[in-house]
């Protein structure tokens, strides 16, 4: 089974959080893995290719924002929880304010 790096959040800065939050495509899919619960990508229903979402979803997993587990061929995606200890209550905010 293939294995994905995470970046250690140390390194994480908050330029590169707030870049990768501020695409909207990005927003849509915090905002809908913000129930706390893990989700395939197909289940999200954002309207671009897979190929585009892939691309997002490789953004926000190299920002520390997400985490994604493969498993088999699918992959099951979530928000990171130890990012709120990097960057206390920016996702809070940042979906209070969508």
């Amino acid at each position: 089974m293939r294995r994905l790096n995470h970046p250690n959040l140390d390194e994480v800065t908050l330029v590169k959080a707030l870049s990768a939050l501020g695409d909207p495509i990005r927003l849509e899919i915090v905002r809908k893995l913000s129930d706390g619960q893990e989700h395939q990508g197909s289940e999200l229903d954002v309207k671009v290719a897979q190929s585009t979402l892939s691309h997002h979803f490789t953004t926000l997993r190299n920002a520390g924002v997400v985490f994604i587990r493969p498993e088999g061929t699918r992959c099951w995606h979530s928000l990171r929880p130890e990012f709120d200890q990097r960057f206390p209550g920016l996702l809070t905010k940042v979906l209070e304010l969508l």
